[in-house]
């Protein structure tokens, strides 16, 4: 049975009681060029469980680091927060592939340093796979991996774990060798066997030829609305993260001035004494006859 025989995808409703059947790696190898790829990140089971039912792919980003813990960057992520963090999404996710990211030093130092560490992510957390960056270096990396039975999906252009080498968070592609180069990291990663290779922060452009060029979906983050399907950060399209804004996101809400305003009237009740009220408590004492 199909996702869109058993779940909300393709705009069916669940049928009461039923489980739904988790999309698989194939299955979104399977949408390429022909259905969009709706992904966003989640780090916790209450915001898997908001974002679960609408979207096909949940990737549990080191982005973390920023978001959730206050890094300046994503360098400091640990493998034991995301582990800790991928299982939360499982529980709290039953339709989307689970994809879970390699923090770095993780990954980089040996093929297997990286499958040490990607196994142990997909035996703790349960995800259906894992994301790396990295271009043509890394692509020995993930042939190994996906040789023995993981899952990869690859990331380039921007980024985030190369921020110092690449000189912080520019657009890449401006220039032809660039661009050029850009192009074959996502072709030496597709090559190498990634089942799908993030793009980011590159002219559109050249996220257009490189989703036309590699046989896999391309999610597309500040790329191209040609890309096979696109990721942001959930914080980012809920106005939750103030840190500052990127050029591509769209904020869908502004839960954070939400947030605010509940939380100043919830002291204002405190203070005056207006909460908590009748309803808010469990009532008088009962005398014993």
């Amino acid at each position: 049975m199909s996702i869109h025989d058993s779940g909300t995808a393709g705009g069916k409703t669940k049928p009461s009681g039923a489980k739904m059947t988790r999309i698989s790696v194939p299955d979104l190898v399977a949408r390429k060029g022909k259905e969009k790829i709706v992904c966003l990140t989640a780090y916790t089971t209450p915001m898997a469980r908001a974002l679960d039912p609408h979207v096909d792919l949940l990737l549990v980003g080191d982005s973390l680091g920023m978001v959730i813990y206050g890094f300046e960057s994503t360098l400091p992520v640990t493998l034991d927060m995301m582990v800790m963090h991928g299982a939360a999404v499982r529980r709290g996710s039953e339709h989307a592939c689970l994809v879970v990211d390699m923090p770095f030093g993780s990954y980089q130092e040996s093929t297997e340093q990286a499958f040490r560490s990607a196994a142990r992510l997909m035996r703790e957390t349960g995800c259906s796979a894992v994301k790396l960056e990295g271009g043509r270096e890394m692509a020995p990396t993930v042939e190994f991996l996906v040789k023995r039975g993981i899952p990869v999906m690859g990331h380039v252009g921007l980024m985030p774990q190369s921020v110092h080498t690449l000189g912080g968070y520019r657009a890449r592609g401006r220039a032809t060798d660039e661009a050029a180069g850009v192009m074959a990291d996502a072709v030496a990663i597709a090559e190498a066997g990634a089942f799908s290779v993030v793009v980011e922060g590159v002219l559109e452009q050249v996220a257009q030829a490189i989703t036309a060029r590699i046989p896999v979906p391309t999610i597309g983050i500040g790329a191209s609305v040609d890309c096979d399907g696109q990721v942001l950060v959930t914080e980012d399209m809920l106005g939750l993260f103030g840190a500052f804004k990127p050029r591509f996101v769209k904020r869908y809400a502004e839960l954070a001035d939400d947030i605010a305003s509940a939380a100043a009237s919830y002291a204002a009740d405190v203070r005056t004494g207006v909460f908590p009220g009748p309803d808010n408590v469990f009532g008088s004492l009962k005398k014993s006859s």
